[in-house]
This record gives structure tokens, C-alpha cells and sequence, in this order.
């Protein structure tokens, strides 16, 4: 009876024992288990911007790890990168100028698109052309995009900026300002630009008129690039597999992008171009020179124009290291 007793007791005890391992070892794994950081990337509404989020709809990538951060302008984008607030932005390449010109420390990692017009000024029916926008008032938004278009369209008409009244607004007031009479020209941009049309408004002048300058592309601050390198890749992935399904499921991909572009999708694709991922590798890849050279002519311009104070550091800015087949495959 005692003996029974004791191998009871000591089963109770290696039991024990045993429980409290398990529960150690767990403690121990649950202490040192990696947890996987998470990538925001902010992007404001624009048809390039669009496959990324055509790729999450698709379960391209894990949304756990990955989060796409949506905001009302492209400012706000640079001001999030600038605060590093987030890890990665779309943004257009000169906009990322000046973001290099504040030390803003980025990395080009996706050229998203090229803007082949799809960005116009646009005026109401009576201003019949460029010359006729003197003395009237235009909107436009307070960043670089904004202001090389506005530059490049008063000088094909002859006039200075002193000419125009210039209206401040961001891209979510452009449609509610030239609806609203609040304008008589609009500097803007896709979705904005087929809403316009539709009200009677027409194109003055557009970005095939400034070939190769208005160009998306994908950032991430460099001193969160290294953390980051499997989500990087997986983004990446997830848009050129998105690239694929927009080219072979038209349709159905519209459906997927209208909610957040208000409208016919696939009519705003037709004003930019989006590369694949060879034409990516040839402007980011470390033996190309693409990129580098686009960014100083576009950097010279935007001294030219006061839109950049000096000369910014380029030549490090191209990374195809996270494309796939990159060095991070």
C-alpha cells in the first residue's frame, strides 16, 4: 500500500516536473521569438500606385507584414518619410529629389510608372489656350509634381508665374474647387482628370509634352531597407504578379481598383506607362546608368526653376537588389 502510495507521489512529481519544463521552454521560446517587423509603404490615389493594392486584393503578399498606408496627397507622403513615421512611399522622382535635398536618406527600389499624360493642367471651356490663363486663377498643389507641370505649361505659353493667380490646394480639393468655381485651371491628375473631362472641362496641357519627367517610384528610407528585406521582396513580387493579372484579367482587375479610383479604371491607366520588370532592372540595375542620369538632368531643371537650392547626391539612389532575381533572391 505504501509503495503504491510513494510511486504515486513520485509520479505526481516527475509530472510536475515535467509541466513546469514545458512551461519554462515555452516562456524561453516565447522570449526570443523573432516577430516579424512590419513595412508600411504610404501612397496618395494614382493609377500607378493602384497594382499594389490590386496585389493585396489578390493575396499577393501577407497584409501582416505589410501595410499599405493611405493618405490624401503626395505630401503628406513626403512629410511621413521625412518624420520617419513610415518605412517606404510612392512618391515621383522629384519629389524624392527633395526629400535627398532635407537628407532624407532613400533608396529607389520599383520604378512604378511613367507618367505619358495622364498629368494635365485643365481649364474651363472658355480659356481656349495656355495664353489665356493670364490673370486667372489656378490651382495647384504646394509640391514638386505640381509646380514642374505649372513651370513647363506657362513657358510653352509664353507667361511667368507673376501672370497666373496661383490657388493652393491639395489633390482631394481639386475636383470640389473646379466644380465649385473656386478655379478657372487646375493642375491634377488621374483620377481627378477623367472626373473633369466628364464636367466639361478640357486638357491645356499634359505630361507627354514633358517626356520621361514625371516619374512613380517606389522609396524606402535606407536605414530601414536591411530590416525589411523579406517584405520588400514579397511587395515586389506581389506588383509585378499584379502587373500580370491587370494584363490577362482586365476586367476583373478594374473591379478590384474602381472603388478607390472612382471610376473607370482601365481609362486611366491609358496616360502612363508601367514598366515591367526588365525595363526595371535597366533603370535601377548597378551597370545602367538610367536612373542616375534622369535624376541629374531632372535635379538640374528643378535648380533652374528654384525647386531644388542645390545640387543633391543621386549616384547611390538606384536599388534593384529587391526586384526579383535580385542579390536578396
Amino acid at each position: 500500500m505504501m509503495t503504491t502510495k510513494n510511486n504515486r507521489e513520485i509520479q505526481h512529481q516527475v509530472l510536475l516536473w515535467l509541466l513546469g519544463l514545458v512551461i519554462s521552454a515555452a516562456t524561453l521560446v516565447s522570449c526570443f521569438q523573432r516577430h516579424e517587423p512590419i513595412l508600411r509603404i504610404a501612397t496618395n490615389v494614382w493609377p500607378g500606385y493602384e497594382t499594389l493594392y490590386l496585389a493585396r486584393s489578390l493575396g499577393y503578399y501577407d497584409d501582416r507584414s505589410i501595410r499599405l498606408v493611405e493618405m490624401t496627397s503626395s505630401s503628406q507622403v513626403s512629410q511621413a518619410l521625412r518624420n520617419g513615421t513610415i518605412e517606404a512611399g510612392c512618391l515621383t522622382l522629384d519629389e524624392t529629389l527633395s526629400l535627398l535635398q532635407d537628407n532624407v536618406n532613400l533608396r529607389v527600389v520599383l520604378i512604378m510608372d511613367i507618367s505619358h499624360g495622364a498629368d494635365v493642367v485643365m481649364a474651363r471651356p472658355g480659356i481656349a489656350g495656355l495664353k489665356a490663363l493670364r490673370n486667372k486663377r489656378v490651382g495647384v498643389e504646394n509640391a514638386a509634381v505640381g509646380a514642374i507641370m505649372l513651370d513647363a505649361a506657362l513657358e510653352a505659353g509664353g507667361l511667368q508665374a507673376a501672370d497666373v493667380n496661383i490657388v493652393p490646394i491639395t489633390p482631394d480639393e481639386h475636383a470640389a474647387a473646379y466644380l465649385s468655381g473656386k478655379v478657372d485651371a487646375v493642375v491634377t491628375f488621374e483620377p481627378v482628370r477623367s472626373q473633369l473631362l466628364k464636367a466639361g472641362a478640357h486638357v491645356l496641357f499634359d505630361s507627354t509634352q514633358v517626356p520621361g519627367r514625371i516619374i512613380d517610384v517606389l522609396v524606402v528610407r535606407a536605414e530601414d531597407a536591411a530590416n525589411h528585406t523579406r517584405e520588400l521582396k514579397e511587395l515586389l513580387d506581389g506588383h509585378f504578379k499584379a502587373l500580370e493579372y491587370l494584363k490577362n484579367n482586365p476586367q476583373d482587375a478594374a473591379k478590384r481598383m474602381a472603388p478607390r479610383l472612382n471610376g473607370d479604371a482601365l481609362e486611366q491607366f491609358a496616360g502612363i506607362h508601367l514598366p515591367d520588370l526588365k525595363e526595371n532592372r535597366n533603370f535601377l540595375s548597378s551597370d545602367s546608368l538610367r536612373l542616375k542620369s534622369i535624376a541629374h538632368e531632372l535635379a538640374e531643371l528643378m535648380i533652374r526653376r528654384k525647386l531644388l537650392q542645390r545640387p543633391v547626391a543621386a549616384d547611390s539612389l538606384a536599388d534593384s537588389s529587391y526586384l526579383p532575381g535580385g542579390m536578396h533572391e
